[in-house]
């Protein structure tokens, strides 16, 4: 076994077990997203006050973006989605990731090599469970998103493990009714050189 794959290994039945002690059994499979703050056009993305969240959300979505709980992993919406699309913070709204950088990572949880916005995540040391983390969090709501890992593939590097109940996928073919009409060129494919005719 590689020391990447023994690093993966180790940090999936780190969160399974962190799962089992954090969110009920029957909370994962029913979870519903709710559909985020949509805030007019060049307006900030804001967190609603707890009572609002404790109304919208999900008792999995609360508790994973609100008390950084862990979803279960492989019972979780998004972990083998593939749509094309975006993934924006279930609480406010703002963008997240993209599916152009989401991959396999075999760890049950959505994983990505990169940030649709650097601008909207930010990370901090996480010490829980006796060890030092790299927790994420979205910039304007501070939900809890996931942990971050350097064992990612290439151009990176680098692994986003989300839950999936911290998110809220918008499918391409939405992205314009949902505000989110500014990434339509991401998923445009790129025209190929016209070839030169031969004389």
């Amino acid at each position: 076994m590689t020391h990447r794959a023994k690093i993966r290994a180790f940090t999936s039945g780190l969160f399974t077990a962190l799962a089992a002690l954090t969110v009920p059994a029957n909370s994962a499979g029913g979870q519903t997203p709710t559909p985020a703050a949509r805030p007019a056009a060049n307006r900030p993305y804001v967190k609603p006050p707890d009572d609002v969240l404790k109304k919208t959300l999900t008792p999995l979505q609360y508790a994973v973006t609100q008390r950084a709980a862990t979803e279960r992993p492989f019972n979780n919406l998004y972990w083998n989605n593939h749509e094309p699309g975006i993934y924006v913070d279930v609480v406010s709204g703002e963008p997240l990731f993209s599916s152009l950088d989401k991959y396999e990572s075999g760890t049950g949880w959505p994983s990505f090599t990169r940030p649709l916005e650097l601008a909207n995540v930010r990370t901090k040391t996480d010490r829980t469970l006796g060890m030092s983390r790299t927790e994420v969090r979205s910039a304007a709501a501070n939900s809890h998103l996931g942990h971050l890992f350097d064992d990612g593939p290439a151009p990176t590097g680098l692994r986003y493990c989300m839950n999936s109940a911290a998110m809220r996928f918008i499918p391409v073919d939405k992205l314009e009714a949902e505000g989110y009409g500014k990434y339509l060129p991401l998923f445009k494919p790129t025209p190929k050189p016209a070839k030169a005719m031969r004389q």
